[in-house]
């Protein structure tokens, strides 16, 4: 049991497809774990025993009869607690959705398990999907891999730990400014953010839905690629022959994303100096739209998620998590006319940025200026707080406000990732990209 839980999703698959492991073998190794495991009650909110063993079932006679759906075909995955999942309680972290319960998979569930991956179970969240940090008292808090007394990244923070602590082969989580990235960084995964509208938000619980995207967090990028394919319901991506060799690459200087903490700086030093080694080139751009867009965060995130809750929220404010329920209200205030503005500004400062980089393959900067925060402070703590959630997102927070896909990768640090933003829609050519980058890192 313990070989399956090391392996990747991609080599789970290959395993399945020559016949040296079952999916239903795979898929109760995982269950027994994550039943077993001394954090299962901080990282899921409920297995999906029945359904994922059916799965796995059907699974196991498509591989004995060669008629396997997709490289993925039987592979266990978990999905954090907004994804609509059939007669199964789908809450987003919130008491304000206690005992919801949906009668019909979200599309993307749909299209993956109509590729064979198997509905492992649900992980928990940050509270309506609105903070990086992963900290959740209302629900449960999740643990960072690399350090028990710090919060997880979110707010795909059990869809992290899920993976991290050998619970699940992938995960998927959602990002509206750096959720699948942050968690997956801090806890030495890869995270793959999609382009707005790539992905079917359909059956998703939203927080700012022009801004909500659905993506992987896994142990490789092949196992990205895979996950983001079955996610589309599109064939697999070819990963084969890609070289950092030549590339042209940038590393983002940028007004508001210029301070990083010492761990994550030499992380990234490190691995900028690694693809230049392999034969990258790497040059620095520095942009200020970039900082001018990161200026309409507040008008842009705020308002948009309080038109989208307020109804709810202020039914029953009491049940919220007070700092979360303090961001919403952030957005009350805001007048209609400076959201139709700042999207207007965006719009131009998303060309603008479209323009100056456009001579290169990828952009690079730090996941995350900061590590993970001590939980037990951010809750005691209320000027820490303010400072780590504000920097946990701020560098993710780059590419949803920019309109583009971006991945992050382990450095070999702990906790500390490398990311990589390419154009809107060019996610197979990044995850081609991150497959070379990859290896350069080791």
């Amino acid at each position: 049991m313990q070989n399956i839980l090391k392996m990747s999703a991609a080599d789970l698959g290959r395993s399945i497809a020559e016949a040296r492991h079952d999916p239903i073998e795979i898929t109760r190794a995982y269950l027994d774990s994550a039943q077993n495991h001394s954090e299962m009650g901080r990282i899921f909110t409920m297995l999906t025993t029945e359904r994922a063993m059916l799965e796995a079932g059907a699974a196991s006679l498509r591989a004995k009869s060669s008629q396997r759906l997709s490289p993925l075909d039987g592979v266990p995955i978990s999905w954090k607690d907004l994804f609509d999942t059939c007669g199964h309680k789908t809450e987003a972290g919130s008491a304000l959705l206690s005992g919801r319960l949906p009668q019909t998979d979200a599309r993307c569930l749909k299209n993956a398990t109509a590729l064979g991956l198997v509905c492992l179970g649900k992980t928990h969240m940050s509270e309506l999907a609105f903070s990086g940090l992963g900290l959740n008292p209302v629900t449960e808090t999740p643990p960072c891999v690399n350090d028990s007394g710090a919060v997880p990244g979110g707010s795909s923070s059990g869809a992290a730990a899920s993976v991290a602590f050998g619970l699940a082969a992938g995960a998927i989580g959602s990002d509206t400014g750096g959720s699948v990235r942050i968690p997956a960084a801090w806890n030495d995964l890869v995270g793959l953010k999609t382009t707005s509208g790539k992905i079917s938000l359909q059956g998703v619980v939203p927080l700012c839905e022009k801004f909500d995207t659905v993506g992987p967090l896994a142990k490789t990028v092949e196992d990205c690629a895979l996950l983001f394919s079955a996610l589309c319901g599109e064939t697999s991506i070819d990963l084969k022959e890609s070289s950092v060799k030549g590339t042209r690459l940038a590393i983002l200087r940028a007004e508001a994303i210029n301070e990083v903490r010492d761990a994550p700086a030499k992380a990234f030093d490190q691995s900028v100096k690694a693809l230049r080694n392999a034969g990258a080139h790497v040059d620095e751009i520095t942009l200020e739209c970039v900082s001018e867009a990161m200026g309409l965060t507040g008008v842009l995130f705020n308002s948009e998620a309080y038109g989208t809750w307020k109804e709810v929220i202020e039914k029953n404010p009491d049940v919220m998590f007070d700092k979360i329920l303090a961001r919403f209200r952030g957005g009350a205030s805001i007048q209609a006319s400076d959201y139709v503005a700042a999207w207007q500004s965006l719009e131009k400062l998303r060309q603008a940025y479209q323009s100056a980089t456009l001579g290169y393959d990828a952009i690079l900067c730090p996941t995350s200026p900061i590590t993970p925060p001590n939980a037990a402070r951010l809750m005691t703590d209320e000027n820490y707080y303010v400072t780590e959630n504000l920097l946990s997102l701020r560098n993710t927070r780059v590419g949803n406000l920019l309109g583009l896909c971006a991945i992050t990768l382990p450095t070999g640090v702990p906790s500390c990732g490398l990311m990589m933003f390419a154009g809107p829609n060019k996610e197979k050519w990044l995850l081609r990209l991150a497959s070379a980058v990859e290896r350069v890192l080791g």
